[in-house]
């Protein structure tokens, strides 16, 4: 009887369910997982202010006129949002693009060399991602706001 009896199983794996009101803000990402969020966070943002895009792009081109308009909408203000309100949200547009493209070439580099990603790789390209990403927004940030 004893040689049929089946063996114990191990113990079960268990898996720890995040709470997101007491352990989210004790959890620690990884800087891939940080740039894989706001990868996704870009994307949502880019696509969010699309026809604000279009109107930018349409109005820049259109004539004299519309290309002075926009110009001024950026100092004066636009109706009753302020021209600071519009850099801030170009600039947020500046940084969402920058990253997502940056964190794009990042996954289409690992996508081709797949036999190198290692951990070490994927957390150093990930602060590579960042760093350049924050560092290009805030020089084009300088240009935007007049300092150079």
């Amino acid at each position: 009887m004893s040689e049929l009896a089946t063996p114990p199983r191990p113990p079960r794996r268990e898996f720890r369910n995040i709470n997101a009101f007491t352990d989210l803000t004790t959890y620690r990402l990884p800087p891939a997982g940080i740039v894989s969020i706001l990868h996704r966070v870009s994307g949502v943002l880019m696509f969010l202010l699309l026809p604000f895009i279009i109107w930018m792009f349409d109005t820049s081109l259109s004539s004299d006129y519309s290309f002075a308009r926009f110009k001024a909408a950026f100092s004066s203000g636009l109706g009753f949002v302020p021209g600071w309100f519009l850099k801030l949200v170009v600039l947020a547009l500046i940084w969402a693009y920058l990253h997502h493209f940056i964190a794009g070439l990042r996954h289409l580099w690992m996508d081709v060399s797949h036999a190198a990603v290692t951990k070490e790789f994927g957390h150093s390209s990930a602060l590579v991602t960042l760093v350049l990403s924050v560092l290009l927004t805030v020089v084009l940030g300088a240009k935007l706001f007049g300092l150079y």
